[in-house]
């Protein structure tokens, strides 16, 4: 791998490691300012709303500010609103910074993520998405030991540590990361320059769609697992080993990536058996009553959660025109924005309504689903594209619908 991918993996890594104050951050306004749970909740769905045109404005300020400059902003004004949280006297001021940090959150995601599109080839970028999910999981694992630690002794200094950690980070990349480039060429073809709209793709559609459904799912476990140990009678806190065990998972899991059998798959295949094995473990939720069923379970969503994020990031990339990965990762990572908008709401309702089983068997129907889809719909596509861009090697392949004249 080459070195700036390298250097990313282990600065996302250190910032993980504090990523672990947002769980609490509707403890901290119950707690301290005494809000009641449905202040607390919306004032979670607002940082979550915040995110979306985050991610949209780091896509756009890759391409004209720079990937650097776009990543170490983004990472510094998570430190400022945190430290704003930690700050804050009244609900209003909390409030205030919690959407400041859902308005910079996300900003460092496409630039970061569009660096490593750029370092690597295309057979090389499962590997090189594997290792910077190994790492987001590896600090993640020990980012609740943290959280327990400073937890007990002050909310508040849960927000100066994960501060403390973006600023560490952005540091690091700002020493480390190659100089900005002034003259990427965003499609620029001929005397004119182009602009890349990825929403006019049919085909990012077609992995957008399935992306949010697959990411609603994963912040259904964050959500819905406390609750369902709960109803189960289980300790909800219980959660946090759930949670470490799919992280360790994930580190595991890496050199299976590498395995001939599984990195000869297409990518809708990859997905297809990704999605199916998300299935296998979310049935296993709605089964299970005792913590070894759950760890099971958790496993098993573990290696299918691996499968798909280790090529999804790749497959988006690779749709985008040249210099144009920025804007399409920017346009695919609004599925997170939206899950983790609507996902406290579907979730909790779900339990509440259907049970502690209904809800986890219909995410594995879903997820069986999406394999399909994968298969007999995204699959063709791709491959479609893929064909179109063989027959136009000889020019510069960039699709016509993803472009404008500017």
């Amino acid at each position: 791998m080459p070195r700036s991918v390298w250097l990313l993996v282990a600065a996302r890594a250190i910032n993980r490691l504090g990523a672990f104050s947002l769980p609490f951050l509707t403890v901290l306004i119950s707690a301290d300012f005494g809000a009641s749970a449905t202040t607390a909740g919306l004032l979670s769905a607002a940082f979550g709303l915040a995110t979306i045109p985050s991610r949209l404005a780091g896509g756009r300020l890759a391409t004209t500010l720079g990937r650097r400059r776009t990543i170490v902003a983004g990472l510094t004004g998570c430190a400022v609103a945190q430290l704003g949280i930690a700050a804050a006297g009244s609900l209003a001021e909390v409030a205030v910074f919690a959407i400041l940090l859902g308005l910079a959150f996300e900003l460092y995601e496409p630039p970061s993520q569009a660096l490593i599109a750029d370092a690597v080839g295309p057979a090389d970028r499962t590997r090189a998405y594997g290792l910077l999910n190994a790492g987001l999981a590896a600090g993640g694992a020990g980012a609740g030991l943290l959280a327990a630690a400073l937890g007990r002794w002050d909310l508040r200094w849960l927000f100066v540590a994960d501060a403390l950690t973006c600023l560490l980070c952005a540091l690091v990349l700002q020493l480390t990361l190659p100089a900005d480039r002034t003259d990427r060429p965003a499609g620029r073809r001929g005397g004119g320059v182009e602009r890349v709209r990825p929403w006019r793709d049919r085909a990012l559609w077609a992995v957008f769609v399935p992306g949010t459904l697959f990411a609603l799912v994963g912040m259904q476990r964050v959500i819905g697992l406390p609750l369902t140990l709960a109803r189960r009678g289980l300790p909800p806190a219980e959660a946090g080993l759930l949670f470490t065990a799919s992280a360790v998972t994930a580190v595991l899991v890496q050199p299976a990536l590498r395995l001939r059998r599984l990195a000869a798959l297409s990518d809708s295949s990859a997905l297809a058996l990704g999605h199916a094995l998300l299935a296998l473990g979310l049935g296993g939720y709605a089964r299970a009553s005792a913590l070894p069923g759950f760890v099971a379970a958790t496993v098993v969503c573990g290696v299918g959660e691996v499968l798909v994020m280790s090529r999804i990031f790749g497959v988006v990339a690779g749709l985008a025109p040249r210099g144009g990965a920025d804007g399409y990762l920017a346009a695919y990572g609004i599925s997170w924005g939206i899950a983790t908008v609507a996902a406290p709401v579907t979730s909790t309702q779900a339990l509440e309504h259907l049970g502690a089983a209904a809800p986890w068997a219909a995410a594995a129907l879903l997820c069986l689903a999406l394999a399909a889809a994968y298969l007999l719909l995204v699959g063709p596509l791709l491959a479609a594209r893929d064909r179109s861009a063989a027959d136009g090697a000889g020019g510069e392949s960039v699709p016509a619908a993803a472009v404008d004249p500017g």
